[in-house]
């Protein structure tokens, strides 16, 4: 995941691409190369080539439209025609998921809201749910693999070390320093639900703070807990 972002801000590095993302960030509607090429004074193929170039990054999103408004036969072909993406890209190293954060959080007051209950446990469930969710193919049998998989998808960057999974990187790590009862609760009830929808997995997740950037959870073979 942060790969993909990575490479698509090192696209910018262009100057020539650079200028051209910024020209269609600028504009309240889609562009077409023609625009680009006149207005930045590229020839028609660089500015093409860098367009493309730009979406196949995530950079723009590309539609297709008749600018004359006429359908049918004779009307000529749709123009290809480019905007900034829709899609956000963000790029941190080491991987941070303050999105995630903000989701649980928002449903765990809603939540609270609904029932009348306490914030704190509504976010405890919602974070069970969503860390069971971060397994891929949902009702497969998984394994200590898959859990370690997820895990690293998700920035938490598992090794193993003494007979036990350490959670090198926590992706709420800002956050965990300024109220870290609240986010190592919810970090260890995201990946207790992850391990529960393994139920070929053994490991158990236990709450073990450390100074750094290490998450306070560790995961344990259920036969030296």
């Amino acid at each position: 995941m942060a790969h993909e972002g990575i490479e698509a801000v090192a696209s910018l590095g262009e100057p020539t691409r650079r200028r051209v993302y910024e020209h269609v960030s600028r504009e309240p509607q889609p562009v077409g190369k023609d625009d680009v090429a006149s207005t930045l004074g590229l020839p028609r193929t660089t500015a093409g080539f860098h367009l493309d170039r730009l979406a196949d990054e995530g950079l723009l999103d590309v539609d297709f439209h008749r600018r004359s408004g006429r359908t049918g036969p004779g009307a000529g072909r749709p123009a290809k025609l480019y905007q900034r993406s829709r899609s956000a890209v963000a790029v941190s190293l080491p991987p941070r998921h303050y999105d995630l954060v903000g989701e649980l959080l928002a449903a765990a007051i809603e939540d609270a809201e609904g029932d009348g209950g306490s914030p704190r446990e509504a976010l405890a469930r919602r974070a069970r749910r969503v860390g069971a969710d971060l397994l891929a193919g949902p009702g497969e049998v998984h394994d200590c693999d898959d859990v370690v998989a997820a895990l690293t998808r998700y920035g938490f960057e598992p090794r193993d070390e003494d007979r036990r999974v350490v959670l090198g990187n926590c992706p709420f790590h800002d956050l965990a320093e300024r109220h870290t009862d609240l986010v190592c609760s919810m970090n260890h009830a995201l990946v207790a639900g992850l391990v529960d929808a393994a139920s070929g997995c053994r490991l158990q997740p236990r709450l073990d703070p450390a100074p750094g950037e290490r998450c306070c959870v560790v995961l344990e073979s259920s036969d030296s807990v």
